[in-house]
């Protein structure tokens, strides 16, 4: 079978690889001459601590177990299964982890001193961490190129072509060039102008802007992925009454309640530590990053670690794709008959993406 995927990050790149691992012919097209959106401008993480139990859940597990079977095919994605430490420092904090459901997600709630023989470099003063053994990580700037170079002679890599149109079973390019295929996937990310607004003007799906930064190298390993108490707030996975106390007891500080923020932190392979984010809903976004959520980031970061953050040496922001109805994990449609759109999966994106893209190929019958 000839397969076009248009869109060249994280979610179309796994659908070619499933593509292609199932024996088909996949013509890539992507806008940019590389992928430059969200699945590069991310943490890497593969974070199935935080999913809503059911098929968020579910679709979390899977993936993690494919990340480790392309991590062992493909060394040069990077992937190692890390775990990750949620950093408590107050008791409302506890509480919330304590009531975590662990579902398989390979939880315990440890003690200060336990948690720093997981992770010695988190040496701030706490009162817990909840750790979760299957998290992991990927390296996000290195994933696509890793992942295209192994799909072998059936695939073919086109950059700096925008899809423009589709006609019966082929795409045309802003080249001009028409190519015939049997199956057609639109996964363009946060790109829903153009094609897509064409062929599906009202998709229930939101944009959402995030900042993030780099720094230089820590000088010691992080041994596990980190995130403070103010992630809870924005993962599923900790709803519930003690969730319900925090909100009411503990209000975020100001910047980090007006940036809708959390700490989530990761060592790359260099050295050097992914940290971030907030989460802007309100179109337009702005085109410039703001100074204060950064000022926020680095203070956190030198509390749990008991020492200064290493310096800021890359700041970005991102726009990714979320489905409306937070239960949906992903906006999977056919927009005419072997023309299939994928998109929406949010923040879940890197996480999720190589189940997403196994369930698509089962469904299309691949």
């Amino acid at each position: 079978m000839r397969v076009i995927v248009v869109g060249g990050g994280v979610l179309g790149t796994m659908h070619a690889w499933q593509a292609v691992r199932r024996g088909h012919r996949v013509v890539h097209l992507e806008r940019e001459l590389e992928g430059r959106g969200a699945s590069v401008r991310n943490f890497g993480l593969v974070w199935v601590s935080g999913r809503a139990s059911g098929p968020e859940l579910a679709a979390a597990l899977r993936a993690r177990e494919l990340w480790q079977q392309i991590g062992a095919a493909v060394p040069g994605v990077g992937f190692r299964g890390n775990g990750s430490l949620t950093i408590c420092r107050t008791d409302a904090e506890v509480a919330v982890a304590k009531e975590a459901p662990d579902e398989g997600r390979g939880f315990a709630l440890l003690e200060p001193d336990e948690a720093r023989r997981v992770n010695p470099a988190v040496r701030g003063d706490f009162k817990a961490a909840l750790h979760c053994a299957l998290d992991g990580a990927v390296e996000s700037r290195v994933v696509l190129p890793a992942l295209r170079a192994s799909f072998g002679d059936a695939y073919t890599w086109l950059p700096g072509r925008e899809a423009r149109d589709i006609v019966g079973s082929s795409v045309i390019d802003d080249h001009g060039r028409v190519h015939e295929a049997d199956q057609i996937v639109l996964a363009t990310g946060a790109a829903l102008g153009g094609l897509v607004r064409r062929l599906a003007p009202d998709l229930p799906v939101r944009r959402v802007r995030l900042q993030m930064a780099q720094t230089e190298p820590l000088g010691e390993p992080l041994t596990t992925s980190v995130a403070d108490g103010d992630s809870f707030r924005y993962y599923p996975a900790f709803r519930g009454p003690a969730l319900d106390a925090l909100a009411a007891a503990q209000p975020q500080e100001p910047t980090a309640r007006e940036h809708r923020m959390q700490l989530l932190m990761v060592q790359r392979l260099h050295g050097g530590l992914t940290i971030g984010d907030t989460h802007g809903y309100d179109e337009p976004f702005p085109f410039d990053v703001e100074e204060a959520p950064y000022d926020h980031l680095t203070a956190v970061v030198g509390e749990l670690l008991g020492r200064p953050a290493p310096r800021i040496v890359r700041r970005w922001a991102g726009v990714y794709a979320q489905c409306v109805d937070p239960a949906q994990v992903v906006l999977r449609t056919e927009l005419a008959a072997g023309v299939h759109l994928v998109t929406g999966p949010g923040g879940r994106g890197m996480t999720l993406s190589p189940a997403i893209a196994e369930a698509s190929a089962e469904e299309w019958q691949w």
